[in-house]
C-alpha cells in the first residue's frame, strides 16, 4: 500500500498539470450537470414493510385519483377579537378564499370549513384543507404563489390567516454560520502550519471535493429522488473530512521536508504514509455511511451513499490533487518549523527549549494512566446519563420556528381543535373479504370510539366499490407524544380482533403513524447496524494495526463518545438545556434517525483520529521504540495535527447548527459534540492511557492470524526498504 501510494504521490507531483486539469474538468462537468438539473425538493418518505406504508399503498390502489401522495395545505383562519368565524362577513371571506383556492390547475380538491366540520366549537378558528394532484417536490411555484395570495387577500379582509402542511415547505438553508465555520477552520490551519499558503491548500482541495460531490448530487436529485437535506449533509461531512485528510498529507509533507528530503520525494512519502492512513480512515467512514442501507429506509440509504461518495472523493483528492498543488506551490510551502514571511520572516524558527504540548501531555498520561482513564470514563459516563431518557420521533410543523406560517398554523389548530388535531390518524379498513363491509366499517368505528385518548372518530368514507373505507381519528394528545403512540398500538390491537372476527384488515396510516413506524424500524435496526459496521471496521483495523486489543479499545471508546453525544442531544433538544443559545424554539422527541445516523458518521470520524494518531505510535513501535515511548512519539508528531483536525471538524459541524431545518441543526450539534468528546477525551486521553497500561500487549497478534492477514504496510516499511535499495545502487562497485 505505502509503496503504491508513494509512486502515486510522486506521479501527481511530477504530472501536476495533468492531475489538476482532470479535477478541474470533473468539477466543471459536475457543475454543468447541476446547472441544468431541477432543484432538489422535499424528501418523501417510503418505509417498506411497515403497516403505515402498506395502508398508504392500499389507499392508492382502492381510491384512484385521491392523490394520496399529493401535497397538502391547511389554510387556518382566526376571527378578530370579539367576533366568530360564523359571522356573515367572516363566512363570506372564507368562502371567497375557498373559491380562489379551487381555481388552481394542480388542485385536486378543497374542503369548505362550513360543510366539512372545519369550525372550532367556540367558533373562533376555522380551516380549509387543500389537496394537490402532485407531491410537494413537484408542486409549481405558481401554485404556491396562488396559495399565499389567497391567504393574503383574507388577511386584508381582517382575518388572521396561516398556512400549514407540506405545500409551502421550503428548501432548508444553513445560514451564515457555515461560512463562520470555514473561517474558523482557516484560522486554525494558519496557526497549525504558520503559513498562509500551506493553510489554504486543505481548504481549497476540500471545497473542490465538496463542490464535485454536491454538484453531482444536485444533478442526480431529480432522477434519484434525492431530498434537499441530502446535499447539505454530504457537504457537512465532505467538507470536514476533506479538510482533515488534506491537512494530514500537507503536515506529513512538511515533516518530510524538515528531514531534508527533496520535494518530489517528500510528496511521495506523504502520500505513502499519511496517505495510507487517509485511505483506511476514509474506508471506515464509507463503511459506516453505506451501512445505513441495512435499515431499509430509502431516504436514509440515499443520504448515506451520497455522503459516502463525497468522502471517497475527498480521499482521492488528498492522494492526488494535494501532491499536485504542493508541486505548484514549490518552495512557498516550507518545512515544518519554518514560517512564511507574513508570519515569521521565512527563516527557520528557533528550536523550542522544552518539548511541545503533545509530548508533555503524553508523558503525563504515561505516568498516570489509571487516573486519566478513570477520569475520562467517568466524565463521559456522566455526559451520557440523559441518553437514558431518549425519546424518538420525527419533526412536524410543531418543531418549526415560531416565525414561520406553518408553526403559527399548527398553534392555531391546537388552540381551536386540540393538540391531537395536528396529527390525525387515518384508519384504512379493507373489507373486500367480508360478507358485510358496512357492518365491518361500523364495528371498527365503534371499537375505536371506545378507546382512551380519542377526541373524535369521523364516519367511515368508503370507496366506489364499497369494499374499503377510511376512518379519520383525532387523538387527544399531540402527534409526537407517547400517548398518541400508545393509541396507534391500541387501534392496531383492536384491528387484530376485528380481523379474527370478520376477516377484514384494519391498518393505521397518516403522517403520525408513519413517524411512529419509522422510529420503531430505526430502533429495531440499530443493533444489527452496530454489529455490521463495528464488525467490519474492527476487521479492517486489525489489518491496519496488526493487533486485537487496539481495535477493540477503539470500538469501546467510540461507544463511550457516541453515548455521551446522545446525552448532550437529549439535554438540549429534549430537555431544553441551552435551547436559547442553540435557537431551539420547540423541545420534543429527538429525531428518530438521529441515533443511527450519528452512530454511522461518528464511528467513521472516530476511526479517523484513531488511525491517524495510533499509526504514528505503531510506526515508532515497529521501528524499535518501547511501548510507552512510542505513545509519546506518536503524540509528539500527531497531537498538534489531530487537535487542529478536531477543531476544524467541530467548527464545520457547528456551522450547521444555524440551519433552518431542525434535522440538520440537530445532526450538526450532535456531530460537533461527538467529535469534541471523541477527539479530546477518548483519543487524546483514554487511548494513550489504555496503551500505557497494556504496554507491549497492546500490539499482540496470534502468529497464525499474523500470517493470514495481508500486509498493507501503513507504517511505510516498504519505503525504508526502497531507501536501502537506492543506497545500495548508489555505492560504487568494488574492484
Amino acid at each position: 500500500m505505502a509503496t503504491f501510494l508513494y509512486r502515486l504521490g510522486r506521479f501527481a507531483f511530477r504530472r501536476r498539470h495533468l492531475v489538476a486539469l482532470f479535477w478541474v474538468a470533473l468539477l466543471a462537468l459536475a457543475g454543468a450537470g447541476a446547472a441544468g438539473a431541477p432543484a432538489a425538493g422535499t424528501t418523501s418518505f417510503s418505509i417498506p414493510g411497515t403497516e403505515a406504508q402498506k395502508a398508504f399503498d392500499l389507499l392508492e390502489e382502492r381510491f384512484p385519483g385521491s392523490s394520496a401522495d399529493g401535497a397538502t395545505a391547511r389554510v387556518v383562519f382566526k376571527a378578530p377579537a370579539g367576533e366568530k368565524m360564523t359571522d356573515a362577513g367572516n363566512k363570506a371571506t372564507v368562502r371567497k378564499t375557498v373559491q380562489e383556492l379551487s381555481d388552481g390547475s394542480e388542485v385536486a380538491r378543497v374542503t369548505d370549513p362550513y360543510q366539512g366540520g372545519g369550525v372550532s366549537r367556540d367558533g373562533t378558528v376555522a380551516y380549509a384543507s387543500v389537496t394537490y394532484k402532485v407531491s410537494g417536490m413537484e408542486l409549481e411555484d405558481s401554485s404556491r404563489d396562488a396559495l399565499e395570495g389567497a391567504a393574503e387577500d383574507a388577511r386584508d379582509a381582517g382575518l388572521t390567516v396561516e398556512i400549514g402542511g407540506d405545500a409551502l415547505q421550503a428548501v432548508p438553508h444553513t445560514g451564515t454560520a457555515e461560512i463562520i465555520g470555514i473561517g474558523i477552520a482557516a484560522v486554525v490551519l494558519v496557526i497549525t502550519f504558520g503559513s498562509l499558503l500551506a493553510a489554504g491548500l486543505p481548504l481549497l482541495t476540500a471545497i473542490i471535493g465538496v463542490g464535485i460531490g454536491v454538484a453531482t448530487i444536485t444533478a442526480l436529485a431529480s432522477a434519484l429522488e434525492l431530498g434537499s437535506t441530502t446535499s447539505i449533509l454530504a457537504s457537512m461531512i465532505g467538507l470536514a473530512v476533506g479538510i482533515d485528510y488534506a491537512l494530514f498529507v500537507v503536515s506529513r509533507y512538511r515533516a518530510e521536508l524538515a528531514e531534508g528530503r527533496e520535494r518530489e520525494d517528500a510528496a511521495g512519502r506523504a502520500a505513502g504514509t499519511a496517505g495510507s492512513a487517509v485511505v483506511f480512515a476514509g474506508l471506515t467512514v464509507v463503511i459506516a455511511l453505506v451501512g445505513l442501507s441495512v435499515v431499509n429506509i430509502p431516504m436514509l440509504t440515499k443520504m448515506g451513499i451520497a455522503a459516502a461518495g463525497t468522502v471517497a472523493i475527498a480521499v482521492l483528492i488528498a492522494l492526488t490533487l494535494v501532491p499536485a498543488l504542493l508541486g505548484y506551490a514549490g518552495r512557498r510551502v516550507r518545512p515544518a518549523g519554518e514560517k512564511g514571511r507574513l508570519l515569521g520572516g521565512g527563516r527557520a524558527a528557533k528550536k523550542p527549549q522544552r518539548p511541545n504540548m503533545g509530548t508533555r501531555w503524553a508523558s503525563f498520561v504515561v505516568r498516570r494512566p489509571l487516573a486519566v482513564l478513570l477520569l475520562g470514563v467517568v466524565g463521559l459516563g456522566a455526559a451520557a446519563v440523559p441518553a437514558a431518557s431518549l425519546e424518538l420521533g420525527l419533526p412536524d410543523d410543531g418543531a418549526q420556528p415560531t416565525s414561520t406560517t406553518q408553526r403559527r398554523a399548527y398553534d392555531l389548530l391546537s388552540e381551536g381543535f386540540g393538540a391531537g388535531f395536528n396529527g390525525p390518524l387515518v384508519v384504512v379498513v379493507d373489507a373486500r373479504g367480508s360478507d358485510d363491509p358496512q357492518a365491518v366499517f361500523r364495528q371498527t368505528g365503534d371499537g375505536i370510539k371506545a378507546l382512551d385518548n380519542v377526541v373524535s372518530v369521523a364516519p367511515a368514507a368508503p370507496n366506489k366499490a364499497g369494499d374499503t373505507a377510511t376512518i379519520t381519528v383525532v387523538p387527544d394528545s399531540k402527534p409526537s407524544s407517547v400517548t398518541t403512540e400508545d393509541l396507534v398500538h391500541d387501534i392496531r390491537d383492536a384491528g387484530a380482533d376485528i380481523r379474527a372476527d370478520t376477516g377484514a384488515d384494519v391498518l393505521v396510516t397518516g403522517s403520525t403513524a408513519m413517524n411512529i413506524d419509522v422510529s420503531q424500524k430505526l430502533n429495531d435496526a440499530l443493533v444489527p447496524y452496530l454489529i455490521l459496521v463495528v464488525g467490519l471496521a474492527f476487521l479492517l483495523l486489525i489489518v491496519v494495526f496488526r493487533s486485537i486489543l487496539v481495535p477493540l479499545k477503539a470500538a469501546l471508546g467510540f461507544l463511550l463518545s457516541v453515548l455521551a453525544a446522545l446525552g448532550a442531544v437529549v439535554a438540549v433538544f429534549q430537555w431544553g438545556w441551552l435551547s436559547g443559545l442553540m435557537n431551539v424554539e420547540q423541545t420534543g422527541p429527538v429525531m428518530s434517525m438521529m441515533p443511527i445516523f450519528m452512530v454511522g458518521v461518528v464511528f467513521g470520524l472516530a476511526m479517523d483520529y484513531e488511525v491517524f494518531l495510533v499509526t504514528r505510535m505503531r510506526e515508532a513501535y515497529v521501528h524499535g521504540e518501547k511501548p510507552s515511548q512510542a505513545v509519546v512519539t506518536g503524540f509528539r508528531h500527531g497531537a498538534r495535527v489531530v487537535t487542529a483536525a478536531a477543531v476544524i471538524m467541530i467548527a464545520v459541524f457547528s456551522g450547521f447548527i444555524g440551519s433552518s431545518e431542525s434535522m440538520v441543526k440537530m445532526i450538526g450539534f450532535g456531530l460537533a459534540v461527538a467529535v469534541l468528546f471523541d477527539a479530546f477525551v477518548v483519543r487524546m486521553a483514554i487511548v494513550p492511557a489504555v496503551l500505557a497500561l497494556l504496554g507491549a500487549k497492546a500490539w499482540w497478534l496470534p502468529k497464525w492470524l499474523d500470517r493470514a492477514l495481508p500486509n498493507v504496510d501503513v507504517e511505510g516499511e516498504g519505503l525504508r526498504a526502497l531507501d536501502e535499495k537506492r543506497d545500495e545502487d548508489r555505492e560504487p562497485a568494488r574492484v
